[in-house]
């Protein structure tokens, strides 16, 4: 069992980091491997995701998962059903200086592979302040 968290921070106003996060069609922008999102049913999402397994050949995998967006406190929780427990949550801080944000992550799974988890949560951290900072400027 793990739980993580990482934070980083965004040269975009809150409110414009918020909105885009909060748009579940900009997920694959910026989500390693996620090709398409689908939203339908209230919070759920349909997602598909390319994927290259160590033990299989590569190949395209959709799955359901649900998203909620909490406009009170500039958050996002998510998960997927599955075997690992997957969850997390997003929140979106004001920066240190005007014009920049401050975004946070938590995650929780049943994964044991704490390092992959931890560089996955900084690829998609970094991905995020990349596919943001460049739909602004």
């Amino acid at each position: 069992m793990g739980d993580y968290d990482n934070a980083i921070t965004v040269d975009v106003p809150a409110d414009r980091l918020f909105a885009y996060l909060a748009d579940v069609k900009n997920l694959p922008s910026y989500m390693p491997r996620l090709t398409a999102a689908r939203p339908h049913d209230g919070d759920r999402v349909t997602v598909t995701a390319h994927i290259d397994p160590p033990d299989a050949p590569e190949q395209d995998v959709t799955s359901e998962a649900w998203i909620r967006v909490l406009e009170q406190g500039k958050s996002l929780e998510w998960g997927a059903p599955g075997p690992h427990d997957y969850h997390g949550r997003l929140h979106v801080d004001a920066g240190d200086t005007a014009g920049t944000s401050r975004l946070t992550v938590d995650l929780h799974t049943e994964r044991v592979e704490g390092g992959q988890v931890d560089d996955g949560l900084q690829e998609t951290l970094r991905g995020i302040k990349h596919a943001v900072e460049s739909a602004e400027h």
